[in-house]
């Protein structure tokens, strides 16, 4: 279950498709399913007809739960950003001068594919329910198989050194306490904050729209967000200045 070289390269691709058919789901006309718009309604009229909460407060938890999703996703990405740039994280091509033993990768070894996959829950409050599962499982499934191929390469580059870091840290759920001890690098917060300015713009909209529970204004606002992002790459350093070393992209 490892990606092949031409998979890493496209992956950003591969996530902007499978997230556009997430909120398309083409297949509900084809399949005649229920065309609901979003999966925060349904979900807050199972949640009230629990007893435990009534409608307005069940949309509050599930817009709590996308902000706390989207926050966790952005912050994993940034955090783990920081510690290798955004310029190797951009990059089409596997990086392993060294294991990063920094920042997150204390704690986790891939927190930057954590991330992606949390900011997907928040995601699929706002596509139809066939396409929010569509794109939570197929997102889960193609960030382990990049998480596979990247083994594979770190482990053939650094060897033992990698082998033994694989040893301690865990792959996805982190741990409560550093496994391994920091080699002092210094973050790059500017940059991280830049190179990840899609996340954070996804925060604002849930924080700043999500109280209207309009979800066409919500996923204008992933857009937007998106458009920004595209714009903030022209300002990042291009791959060839990158110095920082990678044990994850």
């Amino acid at each position: 279950m490892k990606a092949s070289a031409l998979e890493f390269r496209f992956r950003i691709l591969i996530h902007l498709v499978v997230i556009v058919l997430g909120f398309w789901a083409p297949w509900n006309a084809v399949l005649q399913l229920d065309r609901v718009r979003s999966v925060w309604l349904p979900a807050a009229v199972a949640l009230e007809r629990t007893g435990w909460l009534s409608l307005s407060g069940a949309s509050n938890a599930l817009l709590g739960a996308g902000i706390l999703f989207a926050l966790a996703g952005a912050w994993l990405r940034t955090w783990g950003t920081a510690y290798l740039s955004s310029a190797v994280v951009q990059d089409g091509v596997m990086h392993g001068r060294a294991v990063v033993a920094d920042g997150p990768y204390r704690y986790v070894r891939n927190p930057l594919y954590l991330g992606t996959w949390l900011h997907m829950f928040a995601l699929g409050l706002l596509m139809p329910p066939s396409g929010a599962v569509f794109t939570v499982v197929l997102i889960g499934v193609e960030q382990l198989r990049l998480i596979g191929g990247e083994e594979k390469f770190l482990s053939e580059r650094l060897g033992e050194a990698y082998a033994a870091y694989q040893a301690r840290v865990p792959r996805l759920v982190p741990s409560l306490r550093a496994q391994v001890p920091g080699s002092g690098a210094r973050a790059a917060w500017g940059t991280a904050v830049l190179g990840e300015i899609y996340m954070w713009g996804v925060v604002v909209t849930f924080v700043v729209l999500g109280w209207r529970y309009n979800m066409e204004l919500l996923a204008r606002g992933v857009q937007v967000s998106l458009g920004v992002a595209l714009v903030a790459r022209a300002f990042l350093p291009r791959p060839a200045e990158a110095v920082a070393p990678s044990a994850e992209i």
